[in-house]
Parts: C-alpha cells; sequence; structure tokens
C-alpha cells in the first residue's frame, strides 16, 4: 500500500536511510562478497561494521549466511538478489526462501537492492519476483531505483516496508532529507506514466545486450587469456580476472595509461578478496564502437603495462 512506501532521493539515499533505521552505530552489518563499494561507504559512514559472506554464480551461499549471522549477532543483511553488483549473479530459486526463513530466525532484516529490474537485458527472460514479494513477515526492506533507467539527474528512489519499521524509516528520512522535492515527484511520475515509458525500457534491454555481447566478444578476440567467469543477463558490467592472476590495480592503472577506465576489484571486498578481478562497465561509453576501441587499447596498453602475459 502506499503507506508502506518512502519516495528517497535515489537509491544511494534510500540504503543509507535504511542501515541508519536498522542498525545503531557499531554494530555488525552482514553484506555480499563482493559487493557495491558504495554500500561499504555508506556502512563505514554510519559507523556500522560490514561483515563478508560470499556469492558465487547462484548469489549469497545460505550456509554461510546462517552461520554469519550466528557468529556475529548481526540484524540486518543488505543483498542484490538480481543481477548483483559486481559479479551479475541471480540468487537461484531454491536459495531464495532459504535467505528470509535464515533471516528471519535471526530475528534480522533483509535490505534487497533491486537496482537492476530495469537493467534486464532483452534476453533475460522472465525475471524472479522480488524477494519483498515472496515476504509475509515485514522481514525485507525493499529499495528501488529510477535513476539507473533514466539519468543520473533524476534523483527519485524508494523504499518500502511492512509494519513498525517503516515508522523509523521514515523518521531517519524526515531528520536526513525531510523530502524529495515535488517537481522531481512529478517528473518522475509523468514519466513512468507515458505511453513511450515501456519503449525506452525495451530500447535498454536492447542495448545493453548489445553490448555486453560487443565488449565480451572483443575481449575473448583481444585478451583471450582474460578470465570472464559469468556473462550476466543483466546489468551494464563484467567481472572479470586478469590472466595468470595478475594485480588488479596494476591491470587498472595500465588501463588508464592507455586510455581506459575500468575500476579495480580491491573496493569490492570489505576484507581480504580471495583473487584479483577488475570490473569492466559498458554503460558509460557513447556507442558499442568505443568498446571495441577500448579492448584494443588494453590489450596493447597491458602488453606494454605488465608484458607479454597479460
Amino acid at each position: 500500500v502506499a503507506a508502506d512506501v518512502l519516495i528517497t532521493a535515489g537509491g544511494q539515499s534510500a540504503l543509507a536511510t535504511a542501515l541508519r533505521a536498522l542498525a545503531p552505530p557499531g554494530a555488525p552489518i552482514l553484506v555480499e562478497s563482493p559487493t557495491y563499494p558504495g554500500l561499504l561507504a555508506i556502512a563505514r559512514a554510519s559507523g556500522c561494521r560490514p561483515v563478508p559472506v560470499p556469492v558465487d554464480a547462484e548469489g549469497v551461499r545460505p550456509e554461510l549466511l546462517a552461520a554469519a549471522f550466528e557468529a556475529t549477532g548481526a540484524r540486518v543483511f543488505v543483498c542484490q538478489p538480481l543481477f548483483q553488483n559486481p559479479t551479475g549473479a541471480v540468487l537461484a530459486p531454491g536459495r531464495r526462501a532459504e535467505v528470509l526463513r535464515i533471516a528471519r530466525a535471526a530475528g534480522a532484516f533483509v535490505v534487497e537492492d533491486d537496482y537492476a529490474r530495469a537493467l534486464a537485458h532483452e534476453d533475460a527472460g522472465p525475471l524472479p519476483a522480488t524477494l519483498a514479494a515472496e515476504d509475509a513477515d515485514g522481514v525485507v526492506v525493499h529499495v528501488r531505483s529510477l535513476t539507473k533507467s533514466t539519468s543520473p539527474s533524476l534523483r527519485v528512489g524508494a523504499l518500502a516496508a511492512r509494519g513498525p519499521v517503516v515508522d523509523r524509516l521514515r523518521a531517519i528520512q524526515i531528520v536526513d532529507s525531510f523530502f524529495v522535492p515535488r517537481p522531481l515527484q512529478e517528473a518522475a511520475l509523468e514519466l513512468v506514466g507515458a505511453p513511450a515509458w515501456p519503449r525506452h525500457l525495451r530500447t535498454v534491454a536492447a542495448e545493453l545486450r548489445h553490448r555486453r555481447e560487443v565488449l565480451a566478444g572483443a575481449l575473448r578476440r583481444e585478451l583471450p587469456a582474460l578470465e570472464l567467469p559469468h556473462l550476466p543477463s543483466g546489468g551494464y558490467q563484467l567481472w572479470v580476472r586478469p590472466a595468470g592472476g595478475g594485480d588488479d590495480t596494476a591491470f587498472a592503472a595500465a588501463a588508464l595509461r592507455a586510455g581506459v577506465a575500468v575500476a579495480p576489484g580491491r573496493p569490492y571486498f570489505c576484507a581480504e578478496p580471495p583473487g584479483p578481478y577488475v570490473r569492466l562497465s559498458f554503460a558509460g561509453v557513447a556507442g558499442p564502437g568505443e568498446l571495441v576501441e577500448a579492448a584494443r587499447r588494453l590489450r596493447t596498453g597491458l602488453a606494454e603495462g605488465l608484458g607479454p602475459d597479460a
């Protein structure tokens, strides 16, 4: 119902509100490992202690989640069940109910960051329902945002929850930001209500799929030794391993010298990473042709900067 939804200034603001409402300073919060660095920054700025729970190709591992709750006494778990950033993993059907059961048994909340639902690729197929839709007990606090599917300037998102926690979320939001300006909310409402909105989402889905295929193909041609363990069907990034277990920061530095901006994987882990990873985004380019050129520059730049085995 409408009373269960708070409009926020984008997804980052929604996550900050959720953590401040649900976890007191000094408290542990469970996070996926790896995960979105912006979440780790929010947690640390709020005085919380992020505790990693490993993710594999099917999302968070339930047995490790249960062990982490027991070991830490945490009361919050933040996750991205759909096209997890940075791995692109989708929480497997058999794990969804288990994650909710584990959180419920721990007396904890699950903050579901559903950032990529509007960023599914054209070939993604039917998307799973949100965890919030399967939650009968008010365990899930759901986060959505329009920003990534529209414009960085359209800072409009939403927090949805049920039960007394809504009052806590609202109290924190009033202190932090009071409310999202009405003209911005009206613009967002007009946008999503327009006949062109579904067409825009279809265009985004087709373009993201095309860019994913172009970048993955270019990497296979130019850098065949680069490991691409998972090709996502949503989101806007590839999560890769440098050839031969090379250093991610050296990889990123060599890429930048060649004129290609990539993100080293280390900031995506709140503890020691299990290995070197690099995140390659295919969103912030003018077109697919730039992705082909980027792969060519990476090959040249890495060969010069890291040696012939790069």
